[in-house]
């Protein structure tokens, strides 16, 4: 079973497991421009690489990972390449499900379903069922999501709830986000030389750290999941106190 990490102090010394790490899992069409292939073969390359990260990073006690699959603005790509993703991202929860639930990994999906195909939609709701009572880490699919738009849906969710203005607050706000119940990320990591957000956990991310890497997506195996987590290891996190 791939293991849990302890809760962190207030503030943090060097040397500490992140309990979350977000992934922002770039660069799989440059790996593809690079070996000559495809993008959707660079696509694929990126989910076959998924159980190799989500491993390594549980090996190292973390509890939390959440990556990120697909953003709201993704949509803009030729329709051809956001089917072709689409798929590998359905042949990879169905092919991968039953062994993570056996690893004892608990599956979550953050943003929206309703603009999935109906077969995607039935195999995400399938498998945060499957795995919804495991006790291990927590892997999170951000899959058609948006961090302005998760703002925005919190705040409607709160006014169609009749949510007086004084009783808002940010432990209330937090509720009503993807990630209720979720610790806010420690790390996020992006692979592909990109440093920048890209509209991803922005509420979440106010006190992460950050890591960004020139590797792609595809060739980020279980030894940059430990240089990564090494830097991480080696900061002092003071959450705004001395």
């Amino acid at each position: 079973m791939i293991t849990s990490a302890s809760t962190p102090e207030q503030t943090q010394a060097a040397g500490a497991v992140p309990r979350h790490v977000a992934v922002i899992m770039d660069g799989n069409g440059r790996w593809a421009a690079t070996h000559g292939k495809s993008r959707s073969d660079g696509h694929r390359a990126g989910s076959e690489n998924l159980r190799r990260v989500i491993r390594a990073f549980g090996k190292r006690g973390v509890r939390y990972l959440t990556l990120y699959a697909f953003s709201t603005e993704n949509w803009d790509r030729p329709d051809d390449e956001v089917r072709a993703l689409f798929k590998i991202l359905n042949d990879v929860i169905q092919s991968e499900v039953d062994e993570l639930h056996r690893e004892g990994v608990r599956l979550r999906h953050l943003g929206r379903l309703d603009r999935l195909s109906p077969t995607l939609r039935r195999a995400i709701c399938r498998s945060i069922e499957l795995t919804k009572d495991n006790s291990g880490m927590t892997v999170c699919v951000a899959l058609d999501y948006g961090g302005r738009a998760e703002i925005v849906e919190a705040a409607r969710s709160m006014i169609a709830d009749d949510v007086k203005p004084e009783d808002v607050s940010e432990d209330l706000f937090r509720r009503y986000m993807y990630t209720n119940g979720m610790p806010d990320p420690d790390l996020i990591i992006r692979t592909s030389g990109e440093q920048r957000l890209s509209n991803f956990l922005i509420w979440q991310a106010a006190y992460a750290e950050y890591y960004f890497t020139p590797v792609y997506w595809p060739d980020f195996d279980e030894a940059e999941v430990a240089k990564a987590l090494d830097v991480y290891a080696s900061r002092h996190r003071r959450f705004g106190k001395v």
